[in-house]
Parts: C-alpha cells; structure tokens; sequence
C-alpha cells in the first residue's frame, strides 16, 4: 500500500464520520469506508457533479453537510458561482505545502517581493497564493484586481520580482509600461510569475519567456480544490502535483479513460474543514499516463481541452448561463440572453446578447451590466441587441468564440 493509499483511507474514514453528506451518499450507493482501501478503489463511488453540490447546499445551507469540522473553526467562507460556499482549508492541511512546492517548482525564492493580483474578493484565489507566498518567506503586495496604473507603480516602487495572477494582467501591465516609455525588462525586477485561471497561450509564454525573460508557471486550480497540476516548460501538458487525488473518468460512466483519451476532471482530498470525495470539476482533459496502472500521480499529466457544460471562464471567473439569465430575468422586456466571449488583443472582450423588443435600450443595457456584474462579478463590455426568435431554444447560454492558438 502506497503512502497516497493510506492517506486516502484515512481520509475516506473521517469524511464518512464527520461529514453527514458524505456518509449519506456512501449509504446511498451502498458503499462503506471498508470498501476503499486504495486509490484504485475510487471508481467503486459514483463521480458527485458539481450541480449536486449546489443541490446539497440549498437543501441543507450553507455546506449542504459537507463541512467536516465544527462551524466556529471555519476561518474563511468563499463564494463560487452556482452559487457554491467553500470553507478555507485548516491551516496545517497538506494543500498548503502542495501550493508552496509549486511556487518553488516556478522559482519563486525566499525574499521575493510578489504582486498578488489574483482577486481577494469572494472568491479563494487571492487568498490562496498570498498564504503559499508567505508560507515560502515572500513578501506579498496584495494588488487584486486594482487598477492597471497603480500596479505598475508598486511595481516600480516596491522593486517587485514575482507576479501571481492571469497572464493577460501581465501582458496589460507590460504593454502600460512600455507606452510610458518604461523598459520592461531592464527598468523593472520581474522574474519569476505564476499564472492560473485563464488558459496561457504557447504564443504568450512564449513572449513571456524569451522578450521579458519572465520563469513562468502555469497552474491548473479549482476553487474548491487548490492547486491541481502546474506546468513549467513548453507544451500544453500539465503535470499534476502530490495532492488532491486526480482522475481523468468517462462523464457518464465515472470509469477511468485510457492514455490519450478525454474525459472528465473528478478529484478527491485530504481536507478535514472541507472533504470532498470524487468531485467532478465539470472541466474536460486528456489523460496523459506514461506508464497506466504504475505511474505515480506526479508522473502523470493532463492537457485540458474544455469544460463539459455550458459555463465559460470570462478573465478568470466562470460566468454560467442561468447566472445570465437570472441576473436579466428582473428587467422589463428582456426575453432571451446569450453570452458571447472573444479574444481581441489577447484581452478577453464579454458580450451580452439580448432579446428584447419595446424597450429603451440605452437604460436596458445599462440595467444589464449592473445586473450580470453584480451577480457574476465580471464587466461586460458590451450589449448586443438582437431581434426576438434570433435564438434558438436549444441555443448556447454562453460562447466562447476565443482563439488560444494566437
């Protein structure tokens, strides 16, 4: 029995004993703790999708009875679209050092001085690297998602050396420096960056690399699970890190896929706050194993190829159709909406379509971008009105018309 092995049984354990939703689904699909012994047990428990989550936690709020230790020890609640509550994992749980080894994985030294500009509001992000980037002796600069000028200044000013965030932040902050006439490369400290909830383009890393001389990483992570899997070199695959455990399974079936193939992203962790067993995650990847039935988990890699509903990554934050259509639902003379969400300069450019007919659409449009950023924390850039019937019934919520190959 591997080490991974006896820590899953050990976590499958506690999550049955102190997770009533858990030991619920176990005795729902006649499963008992005894029956996992081993990572190749896992398949023996139907995948839980991440609807049922959202199910869960409006039956029994706001956990849905997934929480595993008692409510007063929660230090941090996030918010993820669905909507889905996510406790902060205790602070000694493993995910922390997985986090940290990937910082060091990137480059990231004792001493650096970070800017943070993953977002500390709502959402797990923020939060996240800024821990892992303390964890390692750094020293952080919690930028958000402020504005483009002032981060550039503590850039200068601070003598910044690391960034943590999207690589379109990146891009937007160099391209604001060089219109200031600022050498990006030789004027400021940039060199080491660690990227995560957008895809980043071989083209980007690229320029990243070669033009900045920037050691990039690029993370692959979940709001409920953490870092999952990072990639430090050249290729689209993913190499996965220590922990959570990852499977790569048939949607339907919740059987593993073979070397090569594609499936569903379902993954199961250590934690005590927040236990989740067999997740599927809704993202679609191929499962690159070198050695099937004997590799170790960092041995193995994924390539991600998309998600398997509807829901669309709109600058780092997934945007859902019934979010649309909820957010749009409260005003008069809306009838139909479809997201729409391009590329243009490398900068994601959102697009609320609409069906509406006998409205001022000036005081629409500006209701609309209230409501869609309100509820889905993203700026739509722009609103489209379309004659009613232009959409189908069976038309895509959300469309995601980017080109990451550019």
């Amino acid at each position: 029995m591997t080490h991974l092995d006896e820590k899953l049984k050990e976590a499958v354990q506690y999550a049955y004993e102190n997770a009533p939703a858990v030991k619920a689904w176990f005795d729902k699909v006649g499963i008992t703790p005894n029956d996992i012994r081993s990572v190749a047990d896992l398949p023996k428990i139907p995948v839980l999708p991440k609807d049922e989550i959202v199910a869960l936690q409006q039956a029994s709020p706001p956990f849905g009875g997934m929480l595993g230790i008692p409510p007063e020890k929660v230090t941090h609640i996030f918010f993820s679209p669905g909507p889905i509550y996510e406790p902060a994992p205790e602070p000694d749980e493993g995910a922390w050092d997985v986090a940290v080894g990937a910082l060091k994985a990137t480059g990231f030294r004792p001493g650096d001085v970070v800017l943070n500009s993953f977002s500390y509001h709502l959402v797990p992000a923020g939060y996240l690297f800024d821990n892992a980037l303390v964890r390692l002796g750094c020293t952080v600069v919690p930028g958000g998602t402020g504005s483009a000028e002032l981060q550039l200044k503590m850039m200068q000013d601070l003598k910044v050396t690391g960034y943590s965030g999207t690589p379109s932040f990146l891009m937007n902050l160099i391209k604001k420096a060089e219109a200031s006439g600022i050498d990006f490369k030789n004027d400021l400290h940039l060199k080491t960056a660690i990227f995560s909830a957008e895809p980043l383009p071989p083209t980007l890393r690229q320029t990243f690399v070669e033009q900045y001389g920037i050691a990039v990483g690029n993370a692959y992570a979940t709001a409920d699970f953490g870092l999952l899997a990072l990639n430090t070199g050249d290729g689209m695959a993913m190499p996965l890190l220590p922990e959570p455990i990852i499977e790569v399974v048939d949607s339907e079936t919740g059987q593993p896929v073979g070397p090569g193939e594609a499936g569903e992203v379902v993954a199961t962790n250590f934690s005590r706050a927040y236990p989740l067993i067999r997740i599927g995650t809704g993202d679609m990847a191929m499962n690159m194993d070198p050695n099937p039935g004997q590799s170790q988990q960092t041995e193995r890699s994924i390539i991600l190829v998309g998600r398997s509903g509807e829901a669309a990554k709109v600058r780092g934050m997934f945007v859902h159709p019934n979010q649309l259509r909820f957010a749009t639902g409260q005003i008069p003379g809306v009838q139909k909406v479809q997201g729409v969400v391009s590329r243009p300069e490398l900068k994601d450019y959102f697009v609320v379509r609409v069906e509406a007919e006998g409205v001022d659409e000036t005081a629409v449009s500006s209701q609309i971008k209230t409501a869609v950023q309100g509820l889905c924390r993203v700026r739509v850039d722009e609103v489209e009105f379309i004659s009613p019937g232009t959409l189908a019934d069976d038309a895509p919520g959300m469309v995601d018309d980017r080109d990451w190959q550019a």
